[in-house]
């Protein structure tokens, strides 16, 4: 079951409808008047935020390296982080 939480477009009020992922796209359709509503508590979350290139430095030390080597290719970009 997923929860999923909505607003009335006209009213403002907010509730939390608990179903079946494969019910909701009917719900929607049965249900105009309501749209999905997210507040920072509510939110999806996509995992950890933060400059991915600091962490790959970090956690691989010789990674720099692998790049310079990789640019200095035939038609190769400046890789370097």
């Amino acid at each position: 079951m997923a929860t999923y939480p909505v607003k009335h477009k006209e009213t403002g009020e907010t509730k939390e409808i608990v179903m079946s992922i494969h019910d909701w796209d009917q719900w929607k359709e049965d249900n105009p008047e309501w749209e999905r509503y997210y507040t920072p508590e509510n939110a999806p979350k996509f995992g950890e935020v933060g400059d991915f290139q600091n962490k790959l430095v970090k956690n691989h030390p010789g990674w720099n390296e692998v790049l310079e080597k990789a640019s200095k290719q035939p038609g190769a970009r400046n890789l370097k982080i």
